[in-house]
């Protein structure tokens, strides 16, 4: 049994003022072309489906467009709702699309049913758990459950797994152990759930987590997002995953990279460098970029001259002795006693970790001049 297992693709997203439809568009088609060519019998989505709980018109299309291409193919499709997904509308129709090989996860009921597919090796059962909270499910169970751990073992303890098949499960937790850079989560916290709650499944297709990783065993997997979503992420190898299961114990894992419509690069250096034509023009000035200017003065209209140049510009940031130094500014004992130019000297030195130059005292003295000058008057 070939999977392909992907999550957080995020539709709709947003990179501060920056959209990221026409760059996920790309690289859902992109997906596609993989898709065809490893010949899966089975594709996973493992939640965060859409950005946001009400998605854009344009968000909604897109996801239509992917989800029609797939269900042309000869293979089974399985999605869940993510911590950003309403579980409501995504699953809207689903037992409609679930003839077309689409199945995706309803609201949290209480259980889960297995969706089950064939190979030469036998039967796989895949379980769809959508990203659930204690509150979703202590309804449903007479015990007590405080916490994520509890509730998803609880949910998982339902199933009633065949060990004698191999098994799937399709969740969107955050799973103790693994590498967070992007995902508000409780690192340690009640949120965490520990792999030991899906020791019986053959194979975790696990959501939540934006950084590709295996945790602890090569069954728990998480396969990241498709691109880039955040600075954070700038120094991630974005990939989709490629499971195979054989005979039962038999699981072999690979990944193969996936290459964006724009790469989201970081540059620092000074102002003077980064907007020098010379090296610009050595580089693709339409990518998502984070500038970094180490400059030690502040540079006027910088973010209007930077945009000129770099017109997806993320952000910009300054790192120099001022932002890299925390200083307690303490109050002078004997303010009356010191002209108003000086004071403010003192301060300016405090909250930056220099000394004004010669052009901004001058600046300052003649407003204090101007502003004294009419207190007096």
């Amino acid at each position: 049994m070939k999977i392909i297992h992907l999550s957080d693709l995020h539709i709709g997203k947003r990179v501060c003022d920056c959209s990221l439809i026409e760059d996920q568009e790309f690289i859902l088609n992109s997906i596609l072309e993989i898709i065809r060519e490893e010949s899966p019998n089975a594709v996973i989505i493992a939640g965060d489906v859409y950005d946001k709980p009400i998605p854009t018109a344009e968000a909604i299309r897109l996801l239509d467009n992917f989800i029609f291409a797939l269900s042309e193919m000869d293979l089974h499709t399985f999605i869940i709702s993510g911590n950003h997904d309403s579980p409501e509308r995504l699953s809207f129709g689903s037992r409609i699309m679930s003839y077309s090989g689409i199945h995706i996860s309803s609201v949290y009921n209480g259980e889960t049913l297995p969706i089950t597919l064939r190979d030469d090796y036998g039967e796989v059962d895949f379980y769809l758990l959508p990203f659930i909270k204690p509150a979703m499910v202590r309804r449903f169970f007479d015990t007590e459950l405080t916490d994520y751990n509890s509730a998803v073992k609880a949910a998982v303890g339902r199933m009633k797994i065949d060990d004698s098949k191999r098994s799937v499960i399709v969740t969107h937790q955050f799973v103790t152990g693994s590498i967070c850079d992007s995902e508000e989560i409780s690192v340690g916290g009640t949120e965490n759930v520990d792999s030991e709650v899906f020791d019986e499944f053959d194979y975790v297709a696990l959501g939540h987590i934006h950084r590709p990783q295996n945790v602890g065993d090569k069954k728990f997997r998480y396969c990241g997002t498709p691109l880039k979503y955040s600075i954070s992420e700038i120094g991630q190898k974005k990939s989709l995953t490629v499971v195979e299961l054989r005979e039962k114990g038999e699981l072999s894992v690979k990944t193969i990279p996936l290459k964006p419509m724009r790469e989201m690069r970081e540059y620092k250096m000074p102002f003077t460098e980064l907007t020098a034509k010379s090296f610009y023009d050595t580089i693709d000035t339409n990518d998502y970029i984070v500038a970094t200017l180490t400059d030690e003065i502040d540079i006027p209209d910088a973010v209007k001259t930077l945009q000129q140049i770099f017109p997806n510009l993320v952000k910009m940031r300054y790192d120099n002795s001022r932002t890299n130094n925390i200083s307690v500014i303490h109050a002078e004992n004997s303010t009356e006693k010191l002209p108003p130019e000086v004071l403010f000297e003192k301060f300016y030195e405090q909250q930056n970790n220099h000394s004004m130059t010669d052009e901004q005292r001058e600046f300052i003295n003649k407003i204090v001049q101007e502003i004294w000058g009419e207190i007096l008057l």
